[in-house]
């Protein structure tokens, strides 16, 4: 699956502004995101990244690959569910993998049309809202439509770094300027 994603900062009004565009809660989850370094290639230069989401629903394997633009965050991934966090860790620990970060987030979705609308408290980072519609390939229209939206409820300009990227720059001290510029290595 193709994943067209974009994200911005969530403005205070940003759920009265999904609701006015049409949209409808499904619910809220609790994520915590679990990053892995491979043994043979570095994510961080190939724009990729492996995680292991624990959330309220089950447990899922994800692989996300380099974005395919400059502009969103579109991208193949692949995503399996799995029974055991744990077990996962050890066997990925068990090929070289080791865990790298965990990022933790409060998700509320909303439905759009075909269109995910999430408003995510981020720990450490604050609250951002993304959208994303899955597509069987790379489509222009389907960006365009995603940063239509995202401009309608974010505010500012959209991030195309990933929660991870944005916790890794906080740490940094490097903060905020960088948030549109640093290269990728996640989600």
């Amino acid at each position: 699956m193709i994943e067209v994603e974009a994200k911005a900062r969530a403005p205070e009004d940003a759920e009265e502004r999904i609701l006015r565009m049409g949209g409808v809660l499904e619910g809220v989850e609790n994520h915590t995101d679990i990053y892995f370094r491979s043994p043979v290639r570095d994510f961080a230069s190939s724009d990729e990244a492996l995680r292991i989401r624990i959330k309220d629903e089950g447990v899922y394997l994800t692989y996300k690959g380099p974005k395919l633009d400059p502009e969103t965050k579109t991208r193949l991934e692949l995503s399996v569910r799995i029974d055991d966090a744990d077990a996962a860790e050890r066997l990925l620990e068990s090929l070289g993998f080791s865990r790298f970060a965990v990022v933790r987030k409060r998700r509320a979705k909303y439905r759009l049309g075909d269109a995910i609308v999430a408003l995510d408290d981020v720990n450490g980072l604050g609250r951002f809202v993304e959208v994303e519609i899955a597509a069987d390939r790379d489509n222009p229209i389907d960006r365009a439509r995603v940063l239509d939206m995202i401009s309608r409820v974010g505010a500012g300009e959209p991030i195309r770094l990933s929660y991870l990227e944005l916790l890794e720059i906080a740490r940094s001290g490097a903060g905020r300027a960088a948030e549109k510029s640093a290269p990728g290595s996640e989600p």
